[in-house]
């Protein structure tokens, strides 16, 4: 029995230095949390002008990343201030410039949400137009990105005429017209080649009508000569050839359809209350 007391006796001080070694660890937590809990507040007092200007400072190091958190943090602390007005705008260039477009897009769209009288506005509609526009896909796939790149750009065009941004705009919105209308062109010849002749015609008919100002409505004027040849529409046919010799005599595919047309004993002949003769006559030039 006398063991029996001794030996615990003995563990005592094992439980009891167990014990202050437990106390010390939860006030060194406690300690620490008191240490975030300081750094954080600290950091919620630091003016915005300062974290602006670190953020702008990282930013002209190329420590663009670091800059975005910044700027972002700025946001967070400060929302609806003229400093996260200016912070948005840069996570906006920052984003577009890493290659972030999805996020650049979004920065950009709450940018004109928040701010539509800024003169920072037209900014941030490029960024917007740009950022579709660097996703813009090959021909043969979905072209939902050219859509929303030709969206952004002519709002950019029609709202700030004056702006710097204007003239790169244009450019690359008839860059996105070219590449829609090869997709109409791509399609149109997919249904040409299996003789579904009627849903050809609406394909070339919508280069004709919309893209006029590309490359492309050469050779669909010449597959129009085509489809309706085919299909024994010869008005049609003998008008498309003629809109083409007329607008682009020197044009290889003029000299295919005016082949074509010999071919059977015809020649180009325009017939003005044609829907093509009436879409040249209505072209607009960007």
């Amino acid at each position: 029995m006398l063991d029996i007391v001794e030996t615990k006796a003995a563990r005592r001080p094992a439980k009891v230095a167990v014990l202050l070694r437990s106390l010390v660890l939860v006030s060194a937590l406690a300690l620490g949390a008191c240490a975030s809990d300081k750094d954080d507040l600290a950091l919620d007092d630091t003016p915005a002008e300062v974290l602006f200007n670190e953020g702008l400072a990282l930013r002209n190091a190329g420590r663009l990343s670091d800059a975005g958190k910044k700027f972002s943090e700025l946001d967070k602390l400060y929302p609806y201030s003229e400093y996260a007005r200016k912070s948005l705008i840069n996570l906006a260039f920052i984003n577009f410039s890493l290659g972030r477009y999805p996020e650049a897009i979004a920065a950009s769209e709450r940018f004109t949400t928040l701010y539509p009288g800024s003169e920072d506005s037209a900014y941030a509609l490029y960024i917007i137009g740009q950022s579709y526009f660097r996703q813009i896909p090959d021909v043969t796939r979905d072209q939902e990105q050219t859509e929303k790149a030709l969206s952004a750009l002519n709002e950019l065009i029609r709202r700030y005429p004056d702006s710097e941004y204007t003239a790169d705009a244009k450019s690359k919105v008839l860059v996105a017209y070219d590449q829609l209308a090869g997709k109409e062109m791509q399609v149109g010849r997919y249904y040409l080649d299996r003789r579904n002749y009627i849903a050809a015609i609406n394909r070339f008919k919508m280069v004709v009508i919309n893209y006029q100002t590309t490359r492309h409505v050469e050779e669909a004027l010449f597959r129009l000569t085509e489809s309706y040849y085919a299909l024994g529409v010869v008005n049609e046919a003998q008008t498309a050839a003629a809109v083409l010799g007329h607008n682009y005599p020197d044009s290889r595919w003029y000299k295919d359809a005016f082949a074509l047309l010999k071919k059977g004993g015809y020649e180009p002949s325009e017939n003005r209350g044609s829907w093509i003769s009436r879409a040249f006559n209505s072209v607009k030039i960007l």
